[in-house]
């Protein structure tokens, strides 16, 4: 007899032992541990600059210039795979622009743009009415690169060269920060007319001969911290856009 009642008990034993680690097994199967759905296609966003030698980054290094500034600092506020296109080079008037985006064709299918011209008209000493009849239209060919969407178009304003020493060597600085002013309120205009975002960028220049870390190796062009500043501007509003 006690044989079989300590059989029993190793029965019991061994049946609650059974059963304790069934319950264990069905507690890991149905709280598997979470396994997360595949991710998604990684979001693409492709921007498009245009511009002259302001846009191009003239005298600092690539990754220097605005257009990729902005870039990386969109990368690191919005996930996405960017693509940067610059359509621009160092003295480049509102005409050159145009005939090289005609030539160049980019695809109606940007999900930004910015549009930063005029400076060389100013330089060369052209009519103002040719920047009044070309400056729209390229306004207009940006929205057309843009999907068609005004929204997302950015128009930059012209930094003002008489605040570098280059600017300071001319026979009247004045009249250049004078003549600058007329284009950028042409186009500030124009984009409020228009319902299109405008950055003001040019007082950061104006600060190119009291703080020369604006002013880049060339001492003419902004340097890589006066673009970081423009940055600071656009990027709020780039945000906006893509978001």
């Amino acid at each position: 007899m006690k044989v079989i009642h300590a059989l029993a008990k190793i029965a019991v034993c061994l049946l609650a032992f059974s059963c304790s680690s069934n319950d264990d097994r069905r507690g890991t199967v149905s709280n598997p541990d979470p396994v997360g759905p595949a991710n998604p296609e990684a979001r693409h966003v492709k921007y498009l600059a245009l511009g002259d030698s302001y846009t191009i980054g003239q005298s600092v290094c690539e990754t220097c210039r605005f257009p990729e500034q902005l870039k990386t600092a969109l990368a690191g506020e919005m996930a996405a795979d960017y693509t940067l296109k610059i359509i621009a080079q160092t003295g480049w008037t509102t005409t050159n622009l145009k005939n090289a985006i005609a030539a160049q064709n980019p695809s109606p299918d940007y999900d930004l743009v910015t549009l930063l011209i005029g400076v060389n008209n100013q330089y060369q000493g052209l009519p103002f009415e040719t920047y009044e009849v070309e400056f729209p239209q390229l306004v207009n060919t940006a929205i057309r690169l843009a999907q068609g969407d005004r929204q997302r178009v950015i128009i930059v304003s012209i930094p003002d060269y008489a605040y570098t020493p280059y600017g300071q060597s001319a026979s009247d600085p004045g009249q250049i920060s004078s003549e600058i002013d007329r284009y950028n309120r042409f186009a500030e205009s124009y984009a409020a007319a228009n319902g299109i975002a405008f950055a003001d960028i040019t007082d950061i220049t104006r600060e190119g001969i009291a703080n020369p870390a604006l002013v880049a190796p060339d001492g003419l062009h902004p340097s890589q911290l006066a673009y970081a500043k423009f940055v600071a501007r656009l990027l709020p509003k780039a945000k906006e856009i893509l978001r």
